[in-house]
């Protein structure tokens, strides 16, 4: 079992890894070893995410989420497997955190007085520049 806040736990059988050999440099360990993690978590069809969180996370994973609903994380920055591995898990830990957070009730706000009168002064002295570049009447 995976902690991730005080309330959200991940079960490990969640948790799909798939080991694929990473790309860049690394000599040999890199044509050898399959060291690449690719990390799926099925958002969709978790029962250890409460339905607002699912829905938050679903959000932030942007192009992360597949259409089926699955999250896929793919880490190759370290050369060992299991260094990865980690990395792919707190990567998903953080970011179901992120989406466990409620967002900030937005507050309805008006411009103030002066921001008004400096709005429309600025646009006043755009149309009066404009006004200037015109090319006089023919009919004087």
């Amino acid at each position: 079992m995976l902690e991730v806040t005080s309330h959200i736990r991940l079960y490990e059988n969640e948790l799909v890894f798939r080991f694929v050999r990473a790309s860049g440099p690394g000599g040999q360990n890199v044509n050898k070893v399959a060291t690449a993690v690719e990390l799926r978590f099925n958002v969709a069809r978790s029962r250890s995410l409460p339905e607002q969180v699912r829905v938050r996370l679903a959000q932030l994973a942007g192009r992360r989420l597949t259409v089926s609903g699955e999250l896929v994380i793919f880490a190759q920055r370290f050369r060992s497997q299991e260094r990865n591995r980690a990395d792919a898990i707190e990567r998903l830990v953080t970011l179901i955190r992120h989406a466990a957070e409620n967002p900030k009730p937005r507050k309805k706000t008006r411009p103030t007085r002066a921001s008004n009168r400096k709005r429309l002064a600025g646009k006043q002295r755009d149309a009066r520049k404009k006004y200037l570049r015109r090319l006089p009447d023919q009919n004087d």
